[in-house]
């Protein structure tokens, strides 16, 4: 007989757990409400006798990942369930159900238990700040504040699917250029391994004086035959101590400031930095979310920490009764365009609607940018590995056509 853990609330109110064996789940309420206990949650327990150590352990779980496609997916399910006027307990269960990571549906099962027992829902999903974000149980209290949870609800899909869609389209266009370095880089290494000192021991016996190219191409070859585990184990070093530096304040400031600065990369960075804090402080503002209270939202969505900064500046100078186009203009990082449309939205009372024009706008220079990096980047690569894979051909052919006009 299965044995069940169960969270519930007895008579008094009072919240009681523990564990029994039943049949099923179903037996397990009959059993418990004849006792004047109603389960708020049931889960799979150890069965009678069995230790904690032999227990089993799900551990597709254990390193399960909630990803924003998931939560997503939760939002448009949730929205349209509460737009359909299901009460939310019950539009909870459902997306519960309909949940296939057991991470995501042990969460939901716990946010559903909170709501049931009386907890707001936007005070059910703090809990989970680590999984949703600050952005998510902010409109979600503003929603029930207002009393308009469906439409928030339904705001809160749109914003997580168009986030979703910008990190899909350049983690798309990226791939093939990633693929293309990592196969090239492959392909170089067992050139110079593998198949170099085979043909270079020719040249040993032959005792002839070697082309500079062909040197160089002879001294990399022995380096990776004889220090590739330690170059590899230095490169990963070298990776943890620099991921070490970045996420040290100091260090992950010199990193952004520098980001910026990159040719060609640096104005990507700042796009989809740009894009994300006018998407994100528009739909806050169109939820209802007062400016203080969206601007320090709006700020830990920002990748990079320069502009974290800059808008947490603004948001003192807001508080303070400025405007907030002023202290954006003042930090420099801002564009002019971006300045000009939330000064004119500040003036005419349209600021959430301006902000979301420029953040149409930069989705789609980040689109175009990327999509034109991405046709850049292909021929470029093309060109570098066919010309370093001719510069070990010229350097291997080289020694060989001396030796036969020696021969001859």
């Amino acid at each position: 007989m299965p044995n069940y853990e169960y969270t519930g609330v007895n008579k008094r109110g009072k919240k009681v757990k523990g564990s029994m064996e039943a049949d099923s789940p179903k037996q397990l309420r009959q059993i418990l409400k004849q006792r004047g206990i109603y389960i708020t949650q049931i889960g799979a327990g150890r069965k009678s006798g069995q230790s904690i150590l032999s227990a089993e352990i799900d551990f597709n779980e254990l390193f399960e990942k909630i990803t924003p496609q998931d939560i997503s997916l939760f939002t448009r399910q949730l929205a349209t369930l509460v737009k359909a006027r299901i009460p939310l307990a019950d539009a909870l269960a459902a997306c519960c159900e309909q949940a296939d990571k057991p991470k995501l549906k042990k969460i939901l099962v716990k946010v559903r238990s909170d709501v049931n027992e009386g907890v707001s829902f936007a005070q059910a999903l703090d809990q989970y700040r680590d999984v949703f974000g600050p952005l998510y149980s902010s409109m979600v209290r503003s929603g029930e504040a207002s009393g308009t949870l469906d439409a928030i609800l339904l705001r809160l899909a749109e914003f997580s699917e168009a986030s979703v869609k910008l990190r899909q389209n350049i983690s798309s266009a990226m791939m093939y250029p990633l693929i293309m370095i990592s196969v090239g880089a492959l392909i170089l290494v067992g050139l110079f391994v593998f198949v170099i000192p085979q043909i270079t021991q020719i040249f040993a016996d032959s005792g002839q004086t070697l082309p500079l190219v062909t040197r160089i191409i002879i001294t990399i070859s022995h380096l990776l035959q004889d220090y590739l585990v330690v170059l590899i184990l230095f490169a990963i070093l070298m990776y943890h101590m620099f991921k070490r530096y970045i996420k040290k304040p100091h260090g992950q400031r010199r990193w952004d400031r520098l980001k910026l600065r990159f040719p060609v990369f640096g104005e990507l960075f700042l796009l989809v930095d740009l894009s994300r804090f006018t998407k994100t402080l528009a739909t806050l503002l169109k939820s209802g979310v007062p400016l203080l209270t969206a601007l320090e939202i709006t700020k830990n969505v920002l990748g990079n920490r320069i502009l974290l900064e800059a808008v947490d500046k603004a948001r003192v100078a807001v508080k303070e009764g400025h405007a907030l186009a002023t202290p954006l203009r003042e930090s420099g990082h801002f564009p002019s365009m971006l300045i000009h449309m939330i000064s004119v939205g500040e003036r005419s009372g349209a600021l959430e609607e301006m902000l979301g024009v420029v953040a149409e706008t930069y989705e789609n220079q980040v689109e175009n940018k990327v999509s034109r990096l991405t046709t850049l980047l292909e021929p470029l690569m093309i060109v570098f590995m066919g010309g370093t894979i001719a510069v070990v051909v010229f350097a291997v052919l080289m020694p060989i056509l001396q030796m036969n006009e020696f021969v001859q």
